[in-house]
């Protein structure tokens, strides 16, 4: 390089970005991932220890270690196969649980609607009474009237002895969500189809159920996150091991050998949670987006 060249080098601007120095992580962040990870392992790690313990073979399950040495994926079927009392369990909760969603949900979009949108002598002392109930622990007040009335009514050890109390559960809660969202759907679109002739029915049908219909998935999840892990009313209700509901016969049986050794009760335990994970998963937009739309607003 020549003496020009090397004094040309020495003017030339040094473009060279200076290393940035990285921000420290702020306390409260740090607290606040801390304790997001704390809770989301409470929750994590007893569901994986199910998980595994339920494809152990049953020589590992009585070793106690974490993870098994033999994947034994066959205690799934034998709780279907050799357990028949189980398979009725299963099929009273779904039975008792897509009933109590159904009518629920139907009941509270007619009465959610009617609170919103119709003009009924009332309808603000009903609200205010419909809210107050929430106050109130009406699970455990009205459990001795229930069981009376349907001992008289002789719906002891039946499954409509359970529907209808659930219903009853969540009717008021169900009602002031739909409630929420029919009133952030604007009066004008109920007056412009009142003024196009068309009643009341065809107005909910038509206009207000398709876009209440994320407000709705909120409805149904909320219902059956309820109804499907109910144990009290279910228990106090139910004394027929065959009419017991999914979670009564979880809660009453003690893992040990033979039958109930603890794969197969964990791969029950599997069984109960599956359906409601599965739901909200494929429901996850739905309902976020219901959240969003006011279905918690009352």
């Amino acid at each position: 390089m020549t003496s020009a060249e090397s004094s040309l080098a020495n003017t030339r601007p040094d473009n060279r970005v200076p290393p940035t120095r990285r921000k420290p992580i702020p306390a409260h962040t740090v607290l606040l991932h801390g304790t997001i990870i704390f809770f989301c392992l409470l929750i994590v790690v007893p569901l994986l220890w199910v998980v595994l313990t339920s494809v152990k073979s049953l020589r590992d399950a009585y070793t106690g270690r974490l993870w098994p040495e033999v994947f034994d994926f066959t205690h799934y079927a034998y709780v279907f196969q050799k357990m028949p009392s189980v398979v009725h369990n299963f099929t009273n909760s779904i039975i008792v649980t897509l009933s109590t969603v159904v009518i629920t949900t139907i009941i509270a979009i007619l009465a959610g609607y009617a609170l919103a949108h119709l003009r009924l002598p009332g309808a603000m002392v009903v609200g205010l009474i419909l809210v107050g109930t929430l106050f109130f622990p009406t699970r455990l007040v009205s459990i001795i009237g229930v069981f009376q009335l349907e001992r008289r009514l002789g719906l002891i050890n039946t499954l409509p002895g359970l529907i209808l109390p659930y219903i009853t559960l969540n009717l008021a809660f169900s009602i002031m969500i739909m409630r929420g969202i029919f009133q952030q759907v604007s009066p004008e679109l109920v007056d412009a189809a009142r003024v196009d002739g068309a009643n009341s029915w065809r107005t909910l049908i038509q206009i207000m159920l398709p876009l209440a219909a994320n407000g709705i998935v909120v409805l149904g999840i909320v219902n059956f996150v309820t109804a499907w892990g109910e144990f009290l009313y279910a228990y106090t209700l139910i004394s027929d091991r065959f009419m017991f509901t999914f979670p009564v016969v979880l809660a009453t049986t003690f893992g040990g050998f033979g039958e109930w050794a603890f794969p197969r009760v964990a791969a029950m335990y599997i069984m109960a949670i599956l359906p409601g994970i599965l739901a909200f998963s494929f429901l996850q937009r739905f309902y976020m987006k219901g959240l969003q739309e006011g279905a918690l607003k009352f």
